[in-house]
């Protein structure tokens, strides 16, 4: 495995780690949200031709959006509750390069089905889109640009005519357990002394 070529597990890793990242860390989610934009933008400069410039009137400025910040508790319940069910950070910190892909698989296994579980346990989570991915779509002007992120060749204006690559999630019921005000939520899991 390589840094420009992660193996497929890697990008597991990344991905799930990258995920409570954000969750947890405001700045660190600014940061992904400055990279995508900028990455998105030389993306569509590179592979657009540079047209003529127009004599146009500046388009006026748009207020920044306002940041909330998220406060960590969430994230930080949901790792513990991911370690819990699924043994998910002991997965994800073990040194993996010395085990087999069979016993790699064996484990992540076993790690999928207990996240699996207790996603399904504290979220009522449903696809953004009904269609299946690959069906053809056509966004109508004023589609909700927070649920469907247009990729590709992106031009001009709505409507949109493409079909489904990713049918996207969102979180419809959220069902976290309470907490006692003396809970620590950053022990995601104690220490274990046999004795």
């Amino acid at each position: 495995m390589t840094d420009s070529n992660p193996s497929f597990l890697g990008r597991i890793s990344l991905a799930v780690s990258t995920f409570f990242s954000i969750l947890g860390d405001g700045e660190f989610a600014a940061g992904v949200l400055r990279l995508r934009k900028s990455g998105a933008a030389a993306a569509s400069a590179a592979a657009a031709p540079t047209p003529a410039p127009a004599a146009a009137p500046a388009p006026a400025p748009q207020p920044a959006p306002t940041l909330k910040e998220a406060t960590p508790d969430a994230a930080l319940q949901l790792l513990g509750l991911l370690q819990r069910d699924a043994r998910f950070i002991d997965f994800v910190e073990e040194d993996i390069k010395n085990y087999s892909d069979a016993d790699i698989g064996a484990a992540a296994r076993l790690v999928h089905e207990g996240c699996r579980a207790t996603l399904r346990e504290h979220f009522t989570i449903r696809p953004v889109c009904d269609e299946a991915e690959g069906s053809r779509v056509t966004l109508a002007e004023g589609f909700d640009a927070t649920s469907v992120r247009l990729t590709g060749n992106v031009v001009g204006k709505a409507p949109f005519n493409g079909s489904i690559s990713h049918r996207g999630w969102r979180v419809d019921e959220v069902r976290l357990p309470k907490l006692t005000a003396s809970h620590n939520a950053k022990v995601i899991a104690p220490a274990e002394v046999e004795l």
